[in-house]
């Protein structure tokens, strides 16, 4: 099977062009409704680096690497405390020659970069503080699913410019989503982010980034919305909570979005802050599936990565 992406690296979003895009999103859909991607992973190893606690991450990746026929590696921090006991560098240089692949969920980008460029073997990223591109591929597919499509649908993302909030805004503009933004003054997603994907865009002006909820609600068919404080931001919390109490995605907020307007929220939630039970369990939520698609996508993902590479 031919596959624009063998052999190459996912560390962005930027990594992908709207094709990329597009296969990706296409096997995915054909995976979840039974078809086959084949075992481009037999006899293949993949470790799975984990810096950090996960969950959702490495049970679909572990359940995607088993199902295409290879054999998943988890590496905790503890085990390898990697940039302590050893480099990044030398890290990836053992890892290259023992493994086929690496998918890796760590701190820092910059270490992920380094790791890429000490690897001849695919590495992909499973969430760093700069970009989580495999959660927003999936966050594509199901927007695809409820909508039918991506070129012009209307995505409010509610909450911190974080590492889901950049890749999102690159995903935008590559698909042509109509993305608004509403954050808390000083959260906003950063202006170097916002100047790439005006060049993604081909210089168009950029997406709309407020305050104030009301005009990046209105006529929405998207509502998404993250956690306040991430990993790492632990000591932040209760001032993240003060800041972002307005921008609660509860049954009121949702109303002022268009009507049928579907709400999303990459998970984990914590109920009560950044979304309510009401919604999150409620007819609009469409939270679980878009959970569940992230086995779809990375499954397509990594068929398509290892697609006719030699082992």
């Amino acid at each position: 099977m031919y596959s624009a992406l063998a052999g190459r690296d996912l560390l962005s979003i930027t990594d992908l062009s709207r094709a990329d895009i597009d296969a990706v999103l296409e096997a995915g859909a054909r995976a979840k409704g039974g078809g086959h991607l084949g075992r481009p992973l037999e006899g293949r190893s993949v470790a799975m680096i984990f810096q950090r606690p996960s969950n959702r991450t490495r049970l679909s990746f572990e359940v995607a690497i088993h199902r295409l026929g290879g054999h998943p590696i988890p590496l905790f921090a503890q085990e390898i405390q990697m940039g302590e006991r050893e480099s990044v560098t030398d890290v990836s240089r053992i890892l290259d020659r023992y493994l086929d692949g690496i998918v890796a969920r760590l701190t820092s980008h910059r270490d992920l970069v380094r790791m890429a460029a000490n690897a001849h073997a695919p590495v992909v990223n499973a969430m760093t503080d700069r970009e989580h591109p495999c959660q927003v591929l999936a966050d594509l597919l199901t927007v695809q699913e409820v909508t039918g499509e991506l070129d012009g649908v209307s995505v409010a993302y509610v909450g911190d410019g974080n590492n889901v909030c950049t890749s999102w805004i690159y995903a935008a503009a590559l698909c042509g989503i109509d993305l608004r933004m509403v954050c808390p003054p000083g959260y906003e997603p950063p202006p170097a982010v916002l100047e790439a994907a005006a060049v993604l865009r081909g210089g168009e002006a950029g997406f709309l980034l407020s305050h104030d909820p009301g005009p990046v609600l209105d006529g929405a068919a998207i509502v998404y919305t993250d956690v306040w404080a991430s990993m790492g931001q632990e000591a932040e919390q209760q001032r993240r909570r003060e800041d972002f109490a307005h921008l609660q995605v509860n049954d009121a907020l949702v109303a002022r979005a268009a009507p049928g307007a579907r709400v999303m929220h990459c998970l984990p939630a914590h109920r009560g802050e950044e979304i309510t039970d009401s919604v999150l369990d409620g007819p609009r939520s469409i939270v679980f599936d878009q959970a569940e698609n992230r086995l779809w996508v990375q499954q397509a993902l990594l068929a398509l990565l290892f697609a006719g590479v030699a082992p």
